[in-house]
């Protein structure tokens, strides 16, 4: 049995990632650490399209992925991981609630994490107000008193934001203050 007979029949005849039964091929996950049908999937013209050209992402194609990241299958978990992680990093609170669901096991999450450092390391980092870089996850407090528009309140010297999530500008994060979801300057934060 061929590498992509076997992920046919794994797969149902379908898209792992979108479920879409046309245009399908064998697509070997990048930074694998090696090519078989373990390291593999089932891929639409559409799915393999957008991946290997991140530029032409389309958003709304991707709301799949809240089904297929619960799969058992773990090439499929580790691409709905990177896909996720894409779509979070562009801005997509959907994607990164999503992202903080899925569940990897420490195998899986290295694969699925391979290849990203050097995405990573071209990107300016964000820092406090101390130059400490922050990271995905960190808690950060507020140096100053910050007024919050839109929401009619102020954010108060000393609150306390856990579980940050970086934003594409390295001047921002996000974060949760009053149980609501804003924006915050790096610069009027320091890691906790």
């Amino acid at each position: 049995m061929t590498i992509e007979s076997t992920l046919l029949e794994r797969a149902n005849g379908q898209c792992e990632l979108c479920c879409a039964q046309e245009g399908l091929n064998q697509y070997a996950i990048p930074h694998s650490p090696v090519q078989d049908a373990d390291h593999s999937l089932v891929l639409c013209a559409t799915c393999e399209g957008q991946i290997s050209a991140p530029d032409t992402l389309e958003v709304n194609h991707w709301r799949c992925l809240g089904d297929s990241m619960w799969s058992q299958v773990p090439a499929v978990q580790v691409m709905a991981w990177r896909q996720l992680k894409t779509l979070a990093d562009r801005g997509e609170v959907w994607a990164r609630d999503n992202l903080d669901m899925l569940y990897l096991d420490d195998e899986t999450r290295a694969w699925a994490e391979a290849g990203q450092q050097e995405a990573d390391e071209d990107q300016v980092p964000t820092v406090d107000s101390n130059g400490t870089r922050l990271q995905e996850g960190d808690s950060v407090t507020l140096i100053k008193d910050l007024d919050v528009k839109g929401a009619g309140f102020t954010a108060k010297r000393g609150t306390l934001v856990k579980n940050i999530h970086l934003t594409n500008n390295p001047l921002h994060i996000e974060g949760k203050v009053n149980g609501i979801q804003i924006v915050l300057v790096a610069a009027y934060l320091k890691k906790a």
